[in-house]
């Protein structure tokens, strides 16, 4: 059973047409923000940009996890996870723009500035455009051979029913975890933390990986409360699923507040001058207030709301928690992102809260192209692993009807 095939397909090639449409619409206008002012362009693009590609590196991240140690909780959500990194080869077209304003987004990429910088000049045999531009082909060779492996299998699980590929799957996504650990690490390095080539941390990379898993299963969790609501979804979905989501969220929830606090604490207590500049700018100004609504919505209140039982299993607590967690992640992007490109404009005492028409449009367009094609992609494929045996509690008579 496709998502043509339920009640919802009707409304979901509506949102896919709006999607598109509204995408489509806001990526044009974020275009013409480059004739306007190609630097604001650039640094708009690239924050949307890093939240877009977060939803297809966290459902990969997600879907491997699930193959690796098992569970029901993963079979029910699994062909929206693998709709959402088949949305890989689009996210890396994408990129283009990214590729094109180097020089603009990126001091270590001019050489005015690298000439009379001793850090960038030592730190030139990794920040360097063409090895910049060849890492950013493997980042996403990886991640699309990995997704492409790992649909082809689960395909051929629905076609065959060979309880085996359950193993292999498990025994290509465990060793792959790793490596997609590892490049969406430096991914992000480059992508963000390479805007400050003065300031480094060990854990940055890490920490943004682990938010942006948190926002993929504040989506999924969402989406998926939605389709709830009708077949094959409303016959198969119990509260234990929505228990076992609401407490996967909870603990990335728990382990993204660990290490941002960590890092903090060792930022702190070096008390260095070239790592401390990195918070200065982001607790001067409007950026303070923003650090504090991340720690009260992207940590506090979910934290305290997701400890109860209850709340993870009523499934309007439980979409409100996870909506909140999507747009409190806007917020942490924008904060980790966008403080990097007034470091030489203003002097910290001076330093306020920017924000930009084009950082709304290039959010919406980006996003908006990004769901169409999730949804594009969830069409085209049955909603439930078919023959999967951790799904033997479905009804017989459900059963046959997804076949």
């Amino acid at each position: 059973m496709t998502l043509s095939d339920t009640m919802l397909g009707p409304r979901m090639d509506r949102m896919q047409r709006l999607s598109l449409i509204i995408g489509i619409l806001f990526l044009a206008l974020t275009a013409a923000g480059l004739f306007v002012d190609p630097g604001q362009f650039f640094r708009s693009y690239l924050y949307a940009y890093l939240y877009a590609l977060s939803l297809s590196v966290g459902c990969l991240g997600i879907l491997m996890l699930h193959n690796t140690v098992g569970g029901t909780w993963g079979v029910v959500i699994r062909r929206l996870l693998e709709a959402g990194t088949r949305t890989f080869p689009l996210m890396a077209i994408l990129l283009v723009p990214v590729l094109f304003g180097i020089t603009s987004l990126y001091i270590w990429a001019r050489p005015e500035v690298a000439e009379h910088d001793k850090v960038i000049q030592w730190k030139a045999g990794y920040l360097n455009v063409p090895f910049f531009i060849a890492r950013m082909a493997i980042y996403f060779f990886v991640w699309i051979l990995y997704s492409w492996i790992l649909n082809r299998k689960s395909l051929e699980q629905d076609e065959t029913g060979d309880p085996g590929l359950i193993v292999r799957l498990r025994q290509i996504s465990a060793p792959g975890l790793v490596v997609v650990t590892f490049v969406a690490t430096f991914a992000f390095i480059d992508l963000i933390m390479s805007l400050e080539p003065h300031w480094f941390s060990t854990i940055y990379g890490l920490m943004f990986l682990i938010g942006q898993v948190l926002q993929t299963i504040a989506f999924i969790i969402a989406f998926v409360i939605v389709l709830s609501k009708f077949p094959p979804f409303s016959e198969i979905l119990t509260d234990r699923h929505f228990l076992d989501l609401g407490n996967l969220m909870l603990t990335f929830t728990i382990l993204w507040a660990y290490l941002s606090f960590s890092q903090f604490l060792i930022i702190w207590s070096g008390n260095l001058p070239e790592e401390i500049p990195w918070y200065l700018r982001r607790l001067h100004g409007g950026w303070g207030v923003m650090a504090v609504l991340l720690l009260i919505f992207h940590f506090c209140v979910p934290f305290v709301i997701l400890l109860f039982r209850f709340a993870k299993r009523n499934l309007a607590i439980l979409q409100t928690v996870a909506v909140a967690m999507i747009l409190i992640r806007v917020v942490d992007v924008f904060w980790l992102v966008e403080p990097a490109f007034y470091q030489e404009e203003f002097p910290l005492h001076k330093l306020g809260f920017q924000l930009h028409w084009l950082d709304f449009a290039a959010l919406i367009g980006l996003l908006g192209v990004w769901i169409a094609a999730f949804i594009w992609h969830l069409k085209r494929f049955p909603l439930v692993p078919i023959r999967d045996s951790r799904l033997l509690g479905t009804p017989k008579q459900m059963v046959d009807g997804l076949r």
